[in-house]
This record gives structure tokens, sequence and C-alpha cells, in this order.
């Protein structure tokens, strides 16, 4: 912490703990649904990359925002602030991905079960 400006207060350790705590498991909640969305039956098709795309850029965000937070330097605000920015637009794009594939999963059973014979 030698390179910290020395008019910056750094941030508590307990408090970025509780942020580590936080990030690791809405991490971890993204990772389960892209996993589940994988396991689905319903077949994948091409147009599901326009969720799967948001998904995973925003797991990239969030795992690049835990690794931020794991390091030592994040005890610096700017650090920790940075990789807060990071983390809520990870979350961001996973839930705009996520709200897509629950869109295209919803319109897909109610095609098929609408029209006999489609699918």
């Amino acid at each position: 912490m030698d390179e910290q400006d020395p008019g910056e207060d750094p941030i508590e350790t307990v408090f970025r703990n509780g942020t580590v705590t936080t990030v690791g498991i809405l991490l971890a909640f993204s990772l389960g649904f892209i996993t589940h969305w994988a396991a689905n039956p319903i077949p994948w098709r091409a147009y599901h990359l326009v969720a799967v795309l948001p998904i995973l850029a925003g797991i990239a965000l969030q795992m690049r925002a835990l690794a931020l937070l794991l390091d030592i330097k994040s005890l610096q605000r700017r650090v920790y602030e940075r990789a807060n920015r990071i983390f809520i637009a990870g979350l961001i794009f996973t839930a705009c991905g996520v709200g897509l594939a629950i869109l295209l999963d919803f319109f897909d059973i109610a095609t098929k079960s609408a029209l006999p014979g489609a699918g």
C-alpha cells in the first residue's frame, strides 16, 4: 500500500470482505443459471445466442471484479470503486441476458403449445 495516495482513505477490510462475499455469491448464481439453462430440455437454436452472449459477458465481468477485489490493492478506494463498477456492469449484462433467456424460452414454449405440429 506504499503506492496509495496519502490523502486517500483506505477501504475497511471488513467492508471489502463483505463485498467479496456478495460478488462471489452472485457470480455463483450467474454460473448456476447458465449451467441450468444449458441442461434445459428445450433444444438450443442460433437465436439463443442473443441471451447467451450477454450472460457470458456479464459473468466475465463479474469474474474480473472478483479478481480485482481479491487483490490486496482493492483496499485502495479507487481500485475498490473500479471493481464495484465492473461488477455492476457484469450484473446488468447478466440480468439482461437472463431476462432474454426467459423470454425466449417462454415464446418457444408458447409457440409449440399454441400451434400443434409446430416445432
